[in-house]
């Protein structure tokens, strides 16, 4: 079990985040049509994970459209933003600010923070899900994970890049 800072604060994770190496956990989320987004549709391209606790702060909302931003030039890479918000919330978010280069992909009704160790188990946030990126390879084995030590800072921007060229 993981432990992160909230404005400094302690708090534990659920679950095991996966490592280097290990065979990316399937998942089902869903887009913002209410279509379902499998990994297992990815096979054959690298996947990022940008996961992040809610569209509705500033500090998430802003990786997405960094990541955005930075999926433009990246090629058999599919980039995914998983949050706990409804699908309704990310398409709205999405056409608001331009995003066309990123999915949003809700966690809302699967077992992905569980099963990717970063569901948050106590305190404010509680059910949300930590900041975290993560990349799997065409192969479908995780790469890396830069898992955020303290959930209100931005991710690191520069592991996807080391990770991906």
């Amino acid at each position: 079990m993981e432990k992160v800072l909230f404005n400094g604060a302690p708090v534990s994770l659920c679950g095991s985040v996966p490592r280097p190496g290990d065979k990316a956990p399937g998942f089902v989320l869903t887009g913002k049509d209410l279509a379902e987004i499998r990994l297992a549709d990815m096979s054959g391209r690298r996947v990022v994970l940008n996961v992040f606790p809610s569209l509705d702060t500033e500090v998430c909302a802003a990786s997405v459209r960094r990541f955005n931003s930075e999926a433009a030039g990246l090629t058999d890479t599919e980039v995914l933003c998983v949050s706990m918000d409804l699908p309704f919330a990310a398409a709205r978010f999405c056409t608001a600010n331009g995003i066309d280069h990123v999915r949003p992909a809700s966690a809302f009704r699967s077992d992905f923070g569980r099963d990717y160790g970063l569901t948050i188990a106590e305190g404010p946030l509680r059910g949300l899900l930590a900041r975290a990126v993560v990349v799997i390879g065409a192969d479908g084995c995780v790469m890396g994970v830069s898992l955020s030590h303290e959930i209100t800072e931005e991710p690191d921007y520069g592991f996807v890049r080391q990770l991906l060229g």
